[in-house]
């Protein structure tokens, strides 16, 4: 078994001025980081992160080597924390795939709730578990997971990269057949689609990586593209692993994480919406308004 093709996709969503997603594309090592704090922080903490996993990503063989170094891009994310003020309680989540081909399997680190999804035989599957607030509410019985999908605090994860001394990662491996179909991504992916749409969109494509991604991205930007929107993709087909290509040259980089930006197909890449036509025609609005109305008041109080 090796890995076939392979895409991956930013876009700053409809609402966002910036982009704090990072992303790493070091076949066979894949990740999403998705950053928060004030300021830029948060593409800072997702930054520290992904450079962490690409310096590390030859020392990955198993389970312990990946969860050393999440721990490694924890200390570093949380050290930069205390030491500049500026990025006082910066963190990211972090969702890795670590693809050990000759032994067919598949071995996942994760933290937040950024996702890892398996499409097997036109069926879609959740493989990672969020650490959410909602997460733990549905878990509980304290709320279904279609209430889940509509609570105001869905985005409030209860661990992160960064923000503790500490951190616990969930690592495991997952058995890989070919045809296996893995998407990672970012919660501005699955705030915005159901898991149902999200399977419709892939089978759609038709598993193809690069027309998946931009599908995807496209979808959850016309349901509003509230956040950041980063997906990774890659299929796994029958062959010898020592006969993967290797990923090709560097292209579109972002500023925080300065990934390699590749598909073993059409190269996908950075995009930037901003706040998007509706977004940006708001804020115009609400400046003209605030400043037409403090002259109606200043002229008010010159006529009394």
């Amino acid at each position: 078994m090796r890995i076939g093709r392979a895409a991956w996709l930013t876009d700053t969503g409809r609402r966002r001025m910036r982009n704090e997603d990072a992303y790493v594309f070091e076949p066979p090592l894949f990740a999403i980081a998705d950053g928060m704090g004030g300021a830029r922080a948060g593409e800072i903490a997702a930054g520290i992160t992904a450079a962490a996993l690409k310096d590390g990503r030859q020392d990955v063989d198993g389970e312990e080597s990946l969860e050393a170094i999440i721990a490694e891009a924890n200390r570093l994310v949380w050290e930069r924390s205390v030491t500049d003020p500026s990025t006082a309680g910066m963190g990211t989540t972090i969702t890795v795939a670590y693809v050990d081909a000759a032994a067919s399997q598949v071995i996942f680190g994760h933290v937040g709730d950024s996702r890892a999804y398996r499409l097997r035989g036109g069926v879609l599957e959740q493989i990672t578990t969020d650490h959410s607030l909602v997460a733990e509410l549905v878990r509980t019985g304290v709320l279904t997971p279609e209430e889940a999908e509509r609570h105001p605090q869905r985005s409030a994860i209860t661990r992160a990269v960064g923000t503790e001394r500490a951190i616990e990662a969930d690592v495991f491996t997952v058995p890989a057949e070919p045809g296996d179909l893995i998407l990672i991504c970012s919660d501005g992916l699955t705030d915005m689609l159901s898991e149902a749409e999200i399977a419709a969109v892939l089978l759609g494509a038709e598993g193809d990586p690069p027309r998946a991604a931009e599908a995807l991205v496209e979808a959850a930007n016309r349901q509003g593209g509230e956040d950041n929107i980063s997906v990774v993709l890659f299929e796994l087909v029958e062959g010898d692993p020592d006969s993967e290509p290797a990923a090709p040259e560097p292209g579109a980089e972002t500023e925080a994480a300065s990934p390699t930006a590749a598909t073993h197909e059409p190269v996908a890449g950075v995009r930037t919406h901003g706040a998007g036509p509706g977004g940006r025609a708001a804020a115009i609005g609400f400046i003209v308004l605030v400043v037409v109305v403090g002259l109606l008041a200043l002229y008010w109080g010159i006529t009394r």
